[in-house]
């Protein structure tokens, strides 16, 4: 049987691609809410501020969709693209938009409890809490020539 190894992706490249997602993702709001007003309305019951309408913001819903949507059907975001990273299921194969939604919810609407919890009760392992629920990882794609390929760039 041969083993087929993944490179579990560092917290530091995905930090890093997180953050090209939510620059991407926060312009096009910004745009967008700039041009029609709020995508979603303020939360009655919850007093005012960013604080307690954080997990409700426009922001936080595209993203959740935003991220449901590449990584349930290409594995991967635009900033998880830029830096060669994939989410998968635990042996390397693709994911359904269930289980990137899933994931996405932790990363979208509970990211620091998501990591926190992550780091403290599956340490070593590379995954958030919303991954071990979704059965997820993030790894770090090869993008070597497939055997046998040799590119020559020009010049």
């Amino acid at each position: 049987m041969e083993v087929r190894e993944l490179r579990i992706a560092s917290w530091e490249r995905r930090l890093a691609a997180w953050l090209i997602d939510i620059i991407l993702v926060g312009v096009l709001v910004d745009l967008i809410v700039g041009m029609t007003g709020p995508l979603t309305p303020v939360v009655p019951w919850l007093p005012p501020g960013p604080a307690f309408q954080w997990g409700f913001s426009d922001g936080a819903l595209v993203l959740f969709a935003y991220w449901t949507v590449l990584e349930g059907t290409r594995g991967q975001s635009l900033g998880k693209m830029a830096l060669s990273l994939k989410v998968t299921g635990k042996k390397g194969e693709e994911i359904d938009l269930p289980r990137a939604a899933i994931q996405s919810f932790g990363k979208a609407f509970l990211l620091p409890l998501d990591c926190l919890i992550g780091w403290i009760a599956m340490r070593g392992s590379g995954q958030r809490l919303f991954n071990r629920l979704s059965e997820t990882i993030v790894i770090h794609v090869n993008e070597s020539a497939p055997e046998g390929v040799r590119y020559v760039r020009p010049g």
